[in-house]
Order: C-alpha cells, then sequence, then structure tokens
C-alpha cells in the first residue's frame, strides 16, 4: 500500500465489542467536532487555554517526586532497554499490519503534508551561554523542512487526531556527529503540543500497544493505571488545523545547549494569517493543508522564529519526565535563529519520492545538542532501526542530502 494516500481510520480491535465500540463512537464524536472546531476553538484559546494549561499542570507537578538532579543531569531507569525493545515490536507489527513493500511509511508523522527548501538563520548578538553547536556563530545552514500530519494512519486531514509537526534537516554542518550514518547534518523536531503524548518509554510502550489495536484511548482512560491529566492536557492543544505555516511547534523533549546545559527549543510562525479551512462544516478536501502549503508559497515566503528556553529548575522543568510544560514563568524562550521558506514550488511527485529516502533522527546532531532523557534515548534506536526498515522494504538506500538536489516541477500531488 502507497503511503500518503488517505483513507479511514481502521475500526477498533481490542477483542471485546463494549471497548471497540465506546472507543469508534468517541472517534466518530471527535471527528465531527473537529468540522465546528474553527468557530469555537478562538474563544476557547483567549479564555481558557492558558488557564486550564497551568491548573492541570500545577496536578502534574504536585505529585511528582523530587529526584534531586542536577541541571541538564539524566538518570537511566533499570528496564530503559526492555521498554525501547517493546515500542520497536509493536511498531514493526504495526507497520506489518498497514503497508506492503515498495509503500513501507513511517512510524509516527506519517503523512507527508509537504516537503521544502529552507534556509536557517543563527542570529547575531546572542548572549555568550547561547553560542553552543549550531548557535556557536551567525551564519545560515541550508535547510530540507518536513512538515507532516499524525500516524501510524494517513486519513483525511480533517479526520487526524487535530497536531502536526516539523521536521528540519540542516545540512553543512561540521564536526562529529553522534550517529555516524550522516557526516554534515543536525536535525531538528517539533510537535504542535507543547509536551510529548507520554510522560516517560515505559507508557509509551503501553500507548503503542492500545494503538496497534486502534484504541489509544484506553491507554489514558482505564481503571488500573490512567493517564487521564496527560490526556486532557494533550488535548487542550488539540484542534482543526488550518495550514502546517500556521501553528507553533515544540521539541517537547530536552537537548544540550553546551556541556551541563539543557534546552528545549520551538518554532513560532511569525505571520498571523489564518487560511479558510474550505467546505466546512462539510469535509474539506482530503489534503487541504498541504493546499494551504501550495497556495502560501505560490504567493510569498514564510518565516518561523527559533527560539531556546534554558533550564533553570531542575524539578520543576525535568529531564526523565516529558509530560511536564516548561512554563515561561520559570524561564522564558529567546530568540536565536530564523527557519526561511522561500516562495517556491513543491509539488512534484519527485519531491514526495525524495522525501521517502530520507531518514530523521534526533541523534544526526553535534555532541553539543545531545537528545536528553529517556523518550529521546529509546528514540534512538526506534528511529535507526524503523528507518533501515522501512528503507530495506522500499529498496531505497539511506541518503544524505547536500542541499543541492533540484526537482522538475510536476503534477502536484494531489486528492486520491
Amino acid at each position: 500500500m502507497d503511503a500518503n494516500l488517505s483513507r479511514p481510520v481502521p475500526r477498533a480491535n481490542t477483542g471485546s465489542a463494549l471497548l471497540d465500540g465506546l472507543a469508534d463512537t468517541t472517534l466518530f464524536l471527535l471527528q465531527m467536532e473537529r468540522r465546528i472546531d474553527p468557530w469555537v476553538r478562538p474563544a476557547f484559546d483567549a479564555l481558557l487555554l492558558n488557564s486550564l494549561e497551568h491548573f492541570f499542570s500545577w496536578l502534574i507537578q504536585v505529585r511528582r517526586e523530587d529526584q534531586h538532579l542536577a541541571i541538564a543531569e539524566e538518570r537511566i531507569p533499570p528496564d530503559e532497554d526492555a521498554w525501547c525493545d517493546a515500542i520497536i515490536e509493536t511498531f514493526k507489527k504495526q507497520a506489518a499490519d498497514l503497508w506492503k513493500p515498495g509503500g513501507w511509511g513511517r512510524g509516527g508523522n506519517t503523512k507527508t503534508h509537504g516537503i521544502v527548501r529552507g534556509e536557517f538563520i543563527v542570529h547575531d548578538g546572542l548572549a555568550p551561554n547561547l553560542r553552543h553547536g549550531i548557535f556557536r556563530e551567525p551564519r545560515s545552514f541550508p535547510a530540507w523542512v518536513r512538515f507532516s500530519g499524525p500516524g501510524p494512519y494517513i486519513t483525511p486531514d480533517i479526520d487526524d487526531p487535530g497536531f502536526m509537526s516539523i521536521s528540519a534537516k540542516l545540512m553543512g554542518v561540521p564536526g562529529p556527529k553522534l550517529l555516524d550514518d550522516e557526516k554534515f547534518t543536525q536535525d531538528i523536531f517539533g510537535v504542535s503540543p507543547p509536551t510529548f503524548v507520554t510522560q516517560d518509554a515505559k507508557s509509551n510502550a503501553d500507548l503503542q500497544v492500545w494503538s496497534r489495536r486502534n484504541a489509544a484511548l484506553y491507554h489514558f482512560v482505564n481503571l488500573r493505571q490512567p493517564h487521564l491529566i496527560d490526556f486532557i492536557l494533550q488535548g487542550l492543544w488539540l484542534k482543526t488545523q488550518s495550514s502546517p505555516f500556521e501553528a507553533p511547534y515544540f521539541s517537547q523533549v530536552p537537548y544540550l545547549l553546551g556541556e551541563g546545559q539543557a534546552m528545549m527549543y520551538s518554532f513560532w510562525p511569525r505571520a498571523k494569517t489564518k487560511t479558510p479551512i474550505p467546505n466546512l462544516p462539510r469535509r474539506p478536501p482530503h489534503d487541504y493543508l498541504r493546499g494551504a502549503m501550495i497556495h502560501t508559497l505560490d504567493e510569498r515566503d514564510v518565516e518561523f522564529e527559533i527560539r531556546v528556553q534554558l533550564q533553570t529548575d531542575s524539578h520543576r522543568m525535568p529531564i526523565e519526565n516529558a509530560g511536564v510544560y516548561w512554563s515561561e514563568k520559570l524561564s522564558p524562550r529567546i530568540p536565536v535563529a530564523t527557519l526561511r521558506i522561500p516562495k517556491q514550488k513543491f509539488a512534484s511527485q519527485a519531491q514526495i519520492e525524495f522525501e521517502k529516502k530520507l531518514s530523521l533522527n534526533p541523534w544526526h546532531c553535534v555532541p553539543e545538542h545531545r537528545p536528553l532523557g529517556n523518550i529521546s534515548r529509546v528514540r534512538r534506536r526506534i528511529y535507526y532501526e524503523l528507518s533501515v526498515l522501512r528503507h530495506a522494504m522500499n529498496q531505497v538506500p539511506h541518503y544524505e542530502p547536500t542541499g543541492d538536489e533540484t526537482f522538475e516541477d510536476g503534477l502536484p500531488f494531489g486528492e486520491p
């Protein structure tokens, strides 16, 4: 089955008719809400989002035990490798259920809205404590920037869970790297909710089991080990998206910013425009988010401001718990760079095929930006092994881009 062909989310398959019915009904109601969300969401965001986020973040914080770690210090739990093995095994089984050789998709962030050419420009005049790694000096890096929707299913955009992702592969980055399969790249990632979907790798292993049953709801809502507050905190940020160029994106997990200093980073769109979603409250075109990208880059450049947030409190801004929101009251976000996406054509089938050749991994990085925490440590193997499997199943060799790639403008990769 080829990737990027939208199709409905499969029905729940828990083994219980009651649980299947509840999960499918919940999903249906969520998808109906998405049709009216653009009319109610602005008022919700303006009146309630920050207050509710602070309240539920406080509920998470007061229940946590202080591990008394230093700034940027990690603590590896004894079962971490077993959790990583379990996640990889579940992803592989799910992929085998979904894809056929030649059309093997990514395990997560699966639907490609578009991959575009960009430029990552490090600002001049940064404070000395920020000048590490790619921020060491004012300069620019060419970049391929991929915008994507959730996975593992490739659904019509209006039916997805309501978040988006960005991944930028910077090229021409000097110095040694933590993964040796690429020599000159630095990969950076963001997702539209500011916190990760699970607090840690152990919890994520359980989520993937339920996800394979098409009933992720029961990871969060159950009597055995509920994650109800995490579910609400994620849900606050899920919405009907108008364009991949109109949402902020958050790293969700910390990274080094030079030895002994931890940061999270985020992408903030400079333009305040909102692209109308066609045909609501009826069904919009399946790939309307891709259409919004095409329309915007036909007319103008797009810019994101890159901001970093330093860890200043090792307990309230934890390394090992990715479900905790790092409050700006503890540490403001500081602008350090600009991601510029110039006006361009990108909708050819050749450019979509190019995207499939790329391997994105947070460990494609310089040591000064080593990923931190258990989620990132397990991602090293998860991303690598699933990428190797995907390339093997598609008989496409790993490819490290240089930024010199060109594509002829062809027919758009459009609606099914």
